[in-house]
């Protein structure tokens, strides 16, 4: 009993110094109406201050379509943010008050996080009064993609901690009380499967989203399908490890280089390429030019890819 105990006081704890880091934010974006010209939509999120200075951390989707939203901290103060910085395609965006010295909630590290770790999500679901919802899971995968979504990233953390909507953006906390990821979806027709976005992934973006609003990612130009016996022996390539490509932009580094449609990415700068995670990463740290080594059909062909910065442009052209 006494573990249980402990456990819990732990929780506690950790909700009390986590909430006065967490905000709710209610945004409005103005859409025309058929009828009745322009009309507010009002939306609602939540978000979490990271720095002393007041830079919160939010989804995208939260904020998008505003400039300016209005930001309740958990003492009920409420401040107007302006939204500083965005990146659509991992969903993460930068919410920036006014003045100095706000608690702060510290990030953790997602990538030693075990699944079956105990979690902790905290935010304004469904726009409650009354103060934060907090609910409380364990890590159920990681390294999920969400295929359906409008945002590139792979490696999504998977948790059946309760994430409804207006938890958007809020934190998933460990059992130290940092934050391992920004809650963002739910698969409305299941029960206890929400996803959040690793902080490993959102502190690569954030110099680039404080310092200039946007996150400069580099860009080959393609969509691709991640290889398997099957699809090797429908198609006729010489290999069932990579990622066929599916789309090419035209523009792009990858078709410049010479690689087309149909073609199996095995290698990417020596270092060998089994699923779109792998081509993703390998691609975030190109600097200057890349070798790929491609299978089109039967043969093996060496190219060599410039890269390409983008702002806000998606190292995988998707639907």
């Amino acid at each position: 009993m006494d573990g249980i105990e402990a456990l819990n006081q732990n929780m506690v704890d950790i909700v009390d110094r986590a909430s006065r880091a967490v905000v709710s934010i209610n945004s409005t974006l103005k859409m025309q109406s058929y009828g009745y010209g322009i009309a507010p939509v009002k939306g609602s999120g939540s978000g979490f201050i990271i720095t002393p200075d007041g830079y919160v951390l939010t989804n995208n989707h939260v904020v998008e379509g505003s400039e300016e939203v209005e930001v309740i901290l958990s003492d009920g103060s409420k401040y107007t943010g302006t939204v500083a910085g965005r990146d659509p395609q991992t969903d993460v965006a930068i919410v920036k008050l006014p003045g100095n010295g706000f608690p702060v909630l510290e990030l953790g590290d997602s990538e030693s996080i075990k699944t079956g770790s105990l979690v902790l999500a905290i935010g304004n679901a469904l726009g409650l009064p009354g103060g934060h919802t907090v609910s409380m899971g364990v890590i159920s995968a990681k390294n999920r993609p969400m295929p359906w979504a409008d945002f590139i990233f792979e490696g999504l953390l998977q948790t059946d901690a309760a994430i409804n909507p207006g938890n958007s953006g809020g934190p998933l906390l460990d059992m130290s009380g940092k934050a391992i990821g920004i809650n963002t979806a739910i698969i409305a027709q299941a029960n206890g499967i929400g996803f959040s976005i690793p902080v490993n992934t959102v502190k690569k973006e954030l110099h680039d989203m404080i310092s200039t609003g946007k996150v400069n990612r580099k860009y080959i130009g393609i969509s691709g399908i991640e290889m398997n016996s099957s699809i090797a022996r429908r198609y006729g390539t010489g290999s069932d490890k990579g990622v066929m490509v599916a789309r090419i932009d035209p523009d792009s580094p990858a078709y410049r280089s010479g690689i087309r449609p149909g073609d199996v990415i095995v290698e990417f700068d020596g270092k060998p390429v089994s699923s779109m995670r792998d081509l993703i990463k390998y691609v975030s740290e190109m600097s200057g030019t890349s070798e790929a080594v491609f299978m089109r059909g039967a043969s093996r062909y060496k190219t060599s890819i410039v890269m390409k910065n983008k702002s806000g442009k998606r190292v995988f052209i998707t639907d």
